[in-house]
């Protein structure tokens, strides 16, 4: 589904940001891209939404290859930001919702279905400043799977979330797995994910410096700035949160 081969990204005011980076995530598949904060992973997600072009090198993702196709790659790729503030258009969630769609009763009826799914149903009408940071988050993320994207990107979901805000986030990501939808999560810290992500890759100074499934480089993390999980130094592996999170 995404192949990344030599990608290149130089800053236009200068400067490298990406070096020769070479990844794969199959279809379905749940990748945990993680590095310490200025490591490259949100300029890397910014690429493979579409966002920007690469210096050097291509990405492919379901066929479209860019440099070339960021137009197309644009419509089957949903990104994420991390700052919900950002992403957010509309003055209510339902106004949000339905921006750049036509306002049909079809349309509706399925914005309605996914904030129903995602608890938003209750503020429907509610404007966007008077909900809580989790709720924005959930917001934007609602408001992506709306387009049916065949690749979801998730730029720190899990920043600025409590426990119970983790908890629904992560559960919301188990659940679009299982129905087969390809997802990449970038995040500085992996207690979040360990546990459900297939596999893990490491950037440091725009470099992938290690990639496989998370007990095969979970011991070698430390050295470019990541904190293993607690239960991993503890010498206990990778323990699931709860029962549903595998």
């Amino acid at each position: 589904m995404i192949i990344l081969s030599r990608l290149d990204y130089a800053y236009p005011a200068g400067g490298e940001a990406l070096a020769g980076v070479t990844l794969s995530v199959d279809k379905g598949g749940l990748l945990g891209l993680v590095g310490a904060n200025g490591s490259g992973k949100s300029t890397l997600m910014a690429i493979m939404a579409g966002l920007y072009t690469p210096s050097c090198g291509s990405l492919k993702i379901d066929g479209l290859i860019c440099p070339g196709n960021e137009k197309e790659i644009r419509s089957i790729c949903r990104l994420v930001m991390q700052d919900a503030d950002l992403q957010i258009l509309g003055a209510t969630v339902e106004e949000d919702l339905l921006i750049g769609r036509k306002r049909t009763d079809e349309a509706i009826v399925l914005a309605k279905d996914m904030a129903t799914r995602f608890n938003l149903i209750d503020v429907w009408d509610k404007p966007v400043q008077a909900l809580s940071w989790g709720m924005k988050r959930k917001l934007c993320l609602t408001a992506a799977l709306l387009d049916n994207p065949k690749v979801l990107l998730l730029d720190e979901p899990f920043s600025g979330l409590d426990f119970p805000g983790m908890q629904e986030m992560r559960r919301i990501i188990v659940e679009n797995k299982r129905a087969g939808l390809t997802q990449i999560i970038s995040s500085h810290d992996i207690e979040c994910l360990a546990d459900i992500v297939d596999d893990l890759a490491v950037l440091n100074k725009g470099k992938i410096v290690l990639a496989g499934p998370p007990v095969e480089v979970m011991d070698k993390v430390m050295k470019y700035g990541v904190r293993p999980p607690c239960s991993w130094s503890a010498g206990l592996g990778v323990i699931p949160w709860d029962e549903g999170s595998v």
